[in-house]
């Protein structure tokens, strides 16, 4: 057990990722179960009911309601979960709360826009192509929330949730 302590406390970073990648997982979990309820429950009736008079979603490939309301919804209260659970348990982080909540919300905006229009258009694609069911809206679901870990961990690490110098380290320093 020391050995497996030590290595972690000599790889620091490697244990940040392990607590991200499970804070993003149990995040994940509440999304996907949240998409679920809202796509075949709540938003079930507008399952192939098109976007009507916007020329922007249309450009964008997304014709449904069912899963533009399914993916912003979901994906926002995730990432509102994640930034809880990052900031207190991932990466301790001492910045101001103010700060590091608008860096976020504009990294996460950027995500939610990502996620419910790839999210939506696949959903136009696989509905088009008569592919859709509870699997694989389930199974798109997933690949979408995994496509932002290329951001959202290295933004997260050392730009939201950076840790301030002690004032002892910083005085060393300058």
């Amino acid at each position: 057990m020391s050995k497996i302590k030590n290595f972690f406390k000599d790889h620091g970073e490697i244990w940040k990722f392990i607590k991200f990648s499970f804070t993003g997982i149990s995040t994940s979990v509440l999304e996907v179960a949240l998409y679920a309820l809202l796509l075949y429950g709540v938003f079930s009736s507008f399952k192939t009911e098109p976007v009507r008079d916007s020329a922007f979603l249309s450009l964008l490939g997304i014709e449904y309601k069912s899963y533009l309301y399914s993916y912003f919804i979901s994906t926002t209260i995730g990432y509102i979960a994640a930034f809880i659970m990052n900031r207190k348990l991932t990466f301790h982080s001492n910045v101001n709360v103010l700060t590091s909540g608008i860096m976020y919300a504009a990294m996460v905006l950027f995500t939610i826009m990502f996620n419910t229009w790839f999210g939506s258009y696949l959903g136009t694609v696989v509905t088009n192509k008569g592919w859709d069911n509870f699997w694989v809206d389930i199974g798109l679901k997933i690949l979408v929330m995994l496509l932002p870990t290329l951001w959202t961990y290295p933004l997260s690490r050392f730009v939201v949730f950076r840790k301030k110098k002690p004032v002892e380290e910083a005085k060393k320093e300058g």
